[in-house]
């Protein structure tokens, strides 16, 4: 009995490199489409906007950046995480403690009510971030310190320049001497005041956890990030296609009633490659996440965040 062997047959299959001027000028092409959207969603809007690469921290567009660098302002919702992670990390809270949001609220005669639907009457960790809740936080925020809660923001790079530009203004954070002004502290809304591109800063370390496999016993702060694009607070960032993680603010300034907007985030919410802030000088946070939107999309369509 004759065996017939089959001889294997390898086709080499050419590879292709592309010059280096012609990723430059791709590379060139997708920051240009970048900065150019930044630039439209910005058009009628007083406030700043800035995208950087999270591994690198390089600032890859920018609307008023001087602004973003040193615009001082409350900064309302976002430091919600930061908060959260300061009462994971030191035991004085669990992710699955489910709290009572409680309406009216009033802190020291300023009237913080939730934003979020009334239908919603307790949440645990990753609810309270995804929705926002202000009853939640101004609970559990009364378990740390003042020194605590603002050791907590100072390390998070809430007062210190990011390096990102030559020239920063340093944010300013107070050490809350009552309960009062820490549960307000704990919300952003007085006792702290940030410029964007800190909050940038901050924002891109958590990134870089993510990224890197560091979440810890925080996965709670980042999944109720994840929500709250996905249905909450911050739905007006979503963008079909894309797991995107943020936070919303919204705080009224020292000069003024009106209230401002911040929107911060990254993508792909399971390897971070870009961060974005918006900081809108009128409005609210979902007006700063309807803005990032945009900015998102088109980083997708060019690659960044796939």
């Amino acid at each position: 009995m004759k065996v017939r062997s089959k001889a294997l047959v390898f086709f080499a299959l050419p590879l292709i490199v592309l010059p280096a001027g012609v990723l430059l000028k791709l590379n060139t092409a997708k920051s240009e489409e970048l900065q150019a959207s930044v630039e439209r969603a910005m058009a009628s809007h007083a406030g700043a906007a800035v995208v950087a690469d999270v591994v690198t921290g390089e600032i890859l567009a920018a609307h008023e950046l001087d602004s973003a660098a040193h615009r001082l302002a409350r900064p309302g919702s976002t430091v919600k995480p930061l908060v959260l992670m300061a009462l994971l990390e030191s035991g004085k809270s669990s992710a699955s403690e489910r709290l009572l949001c409680r309406r009216p609220l009033r802190i020291g005669g300023v009237r913080m009510d939730c934003a979020h639907p009334s239908s919603i009457v307790d949440l645990n960790a990753e609810e309270a971030i995804a929705y926002s809740c202000n009853s939640y936080f101004a609970e559990a925020a009364t378990r740390l310190s003042g020194t605590e809660l603002a050791q907590a923001l100072r390390r998070a790079g809430l007062d210190s320049p990011t390096g990102m530009v030559k020239e920063e203004s340093n944010g300013h954070i107070e050490t809350p001497r009552d309960r009062e002004s820490l549960q307000l502290e704990a919300l952003g809304d007085r006792g702290i005041e940030v410029t964007p591109l800190e909050l940038l800063g901050a924002y891109r370390k958590i990134a870089l956890r993510k990224r890197n496999g560091l979440v810890g016993i925080d996965s709670a702060v980042f999944t109720g990030m994840e929500q709250s694009v996905a249905y909450g607070m911050a739905h007006a960032a979503n963008v079909e296609g894309m797991k995107i993680a943020g936070k919303t603010g919204t705080a009224a300034s020292r000069e003024s009633a009106k209230t401002h907007g911040f929107f911060i985030g990254y993508a792909p919410a399971d390897k971070p490659e870009i961060v974005v802030v918006v900081y809108l000088e009128q409005g609210n946070g979902g007006d700063a996440a309807s803005m990032a939107r945009a900015l998102f999309a088109t980083a997708a369509k060019n690659g960044w965040a796939p």
